[in-house]
């Protein structure tokens, strides 16, 4: 029986075992759902702990009670903001979730495509390895330019990490303040940072105005011999124009988180190719980052429900308007 005075949470993937005693203390544990019916157990929900499945009206519609959307990660593309904002639902992320954990991936994938490891492990697997050093190519990247393609919080930590082997790093960004923005240097537009960039990663969200942002123009302002990342969200890489910058041979390589779609189908031209990585949207899954990710979301969910106000709202007229007038969406 589920205690209907606690806050009613529902979660689209299990709770990670090392918060369910403390999480089942807090609230009333709804869902997850099963393959045959995603959704199980939201129709009593006040909040909705959110992962990667869609949130639309279809959804808002199976919980009439639904107070807060709260997403375990940064990005907010999978929920239909919009549509929470009229019915009134608050949406937060948690945006310091997944920092360190990204940051780390994003710098990993940077390193393994510049030292070429995924060649040389198919050289010592396919028995080619005992004449392999004298083709073998790599990179250094001790003096290299790390360019960042925005400047969040993941971004951040790259840079740390980066200036800690020896590169340089700049960064574009027109909602950063460049004065507050320590050894990072500064560039005017995306282009003058392509053009000037050994490796470029992308740390953007996915919105209207940077999908399809780095396409054909973008890959050929890049330096011949560039290392492509991207930890951010796939829609924000045009697919095509980076498949045709690699076989043009432009970039040294890539290596990508995040892709469109997600995964990428068996056979896609991008899979298999020796000078690119791609891993299945996992950079944020390390167990210290999922456990933050999980406690941070559960944590303003609560907030919500029991009428505290949350750090990180994305749609904070909602918040305003539940406390000037009535509970309603905001227009109603």
């Amino acid at each position: 029986m589920s205690d209907r005075s606690l806050p009613r949470l529902w979660f689209e993937r299990p709770v990670i075992g090392t918060l369910q005693a403390s999480v089942a203390e807090r609230c009333t544990v709804l869902g997850p759902g099963t393959e045959d019916e995603p959704f199980n157990g939201v129709t009593t929900a006040q909040a909705a702990i959110a992962g990667s499945a869609r949130y639309d009206d279809a959804f808002m519609d199976l919980a009439p009670e639904l107070t807060v959307i709260s997403r375990t990660g940064i990005g907010v593309d999978s929920v239909d903001v919009a549509a929470a904002t009229r019915r009134g639902i608050v949406v937060c992320n948690a945006p310091e979730g997944p920092t360190v954990s990204t940051a780390e991936h994003a710098v990993t994938l940077m390193l393994a495509v510049a030292k070429g490891v995924r060649r040389a492990q198919a050289a010592v697997e396919t028995g080619k390895a005992l004449r392999y050093y004298v083709g073998h190519r790599g990179i250094e990247l001790e003096g290299k330019v790390l360019g960042l393609v925005g400047y969040g919080r993941i971004a951040r930590h790259v840079a740390r990490i980066a200036r800690g082997i020896g590169m340089d790093v700049v960064a574009f960004d027109p909602y950063v303040d460049a004065t507050t923005t320590g050894d990072v240097s500064f560039v005017a537009s995306l282009h003058e940072l392509l053009g000037v960039a050994d490796v470029v990663s992308v740390h953007v969200p996915l919105t209207d105005d940077s999908r399809g942002m780095i396409g054909r123009d973008e890959f050929a302002a890049m330096k011949p011999g560039t290392v492509f990342i991207n930890t951010a969200r796939g829609g924000v890489v045009d697919q095509d124009a980076l498949l045709a910058a690699l076989e043009a041979g432009r970039l040294f390589g890539a290596g990508l988180d995040v892709t469109d779609p997600e995964p990428l189908p068996a056979g896609h031209p991008l899979l298999g190719r020796p000078d690119v990585i791609v891993t299945p949207h996992i950079a944020s899954g390390t167990a210290e980052g999922k456990v933050r990710m999980l406690q941070m979301a559960v944590d303003q969910a609560i907030d919500v429900v029991e009428g505290r106000r949350p750090p990180h709202i994305v749609n904070p007229e909602v918040w305003e308007h539940r406390a000037h007038g009535p509970a309603a969406g905001v227009g109603a």
